[in-house]
């Protein structure tokens, strides 16, 4: 008979760990493994989360300088032509708007298979325009080419709104190169722009750029009292207009600014 004060770490269940410890252990640790498997998921879903975000974000952001134009289908033509070319087969006249304010009028020419042939935009300046961008970039991509250093200096044309430069495409033959065409004016703030791709030769694509200037005309002003003003003035330095195709001293007006190197900004 053991006894009663026998040493209990003699005795047989003293070294023995009880099973329902030993149990309650390993749920511990398996709850914490889970645990740690759930953070870990909800992190990993959280950083996908904002660089999906992100992306997002920069894809919605790129165009946004485009985003806010609309066509204004309500508003009055500001603008036309005199003296139509009875070879103009077709003519759109395009109103567009910006929240910012700015107001964009186009008159874009078509021929009889509805190729492009001339374009002519009178842009009005509001808080969306961007001084940093490149000038001509907007002629550039009407023209189909990638941005403005794919264009080269084509002179200058004197017209009834000062002298405008010319742009074309970098290397092209003088034969098939349409004239892209900018002036700026700062009071107002005012853009005209445009090509055309009329004649049959530079200079008579330079007259036929001088020619749609020259028919510009104000029909309303709305609010802009020194837009009226711009086109008064404009209209007492009127030039003898000399259509696509001509030659000589009917196009002297247009054609003597020919090889002028540009300077100062466009």
């Amino acid at each position: 008979m053991s006894s009663f004060w026998a040493d209990p770490a003699n005795l047989p269940h003293a070294t023995k760990i009880h099973p329902a410890l030993t149990s309650f252990a390993d749920e511990v640790c398996a709850t914490v493994a889970r645990l740690f498997a759930y953070v870990g998921t909800l992190a990993l879903l959280a950083i996908l989360g904002i660089h999906g975000w992100d992306q997002l974000a920069v894809e919605t952001d790129a165009p946004a300088d485009k985003a806010g134009w609309s066509v204004a289908d309500r508003s009055y033509p500001a603008f036309a032509l005199s003296q139509l070319d009875p070879a103009e087969k077709s003519v759109t006249y395009i109103i567009l708007r910006h929240p910012e304010g700015g107001r964009r009028d186009i008159f874009h020419w078509t021929d009889g298979n509805e190729k492009p042939t001339a374009e002519l935009e009178i842009y009005r300046l509001g808080g969306e325009n961007d001084p940093s961008q490149a000038p001509g970039a907007d002629i550039a991509a009407r023209l189909g080419l990638p941005s403005a250093l794919a264009l080269e200096a084509a002179g200058v044309i004197r017209s009834k709104f000062g002298n405008v430069a010319l742009l074309r495409q970098a290397g092209a033959n003088d034969a098939v190169a349409c004239l892209g065409f900018l002036k700026s004016i700062d009071d107002p703030g005012l853009k005209i722009s445009g090509f055309s791709c009329q004649g049959d030769s530079l200079p008579a694509r330079r007259a036929a750029v001088g020619c749609m200037l020259d028919r510009l005309m104000l029909l309303t002003a709305g609010n802009e009292p020194k837009l009226a003003e711009l086109f008064a003035g404009a209209e007492l330095r009127r030039g003898t207009c000399a259509m696509p195709g001509t030659s000589g001293a009917s196009a002297d007006w247009v054609t003597s600014a020919e090889d002028p190197h540009l300077r100062g900004p466009l």
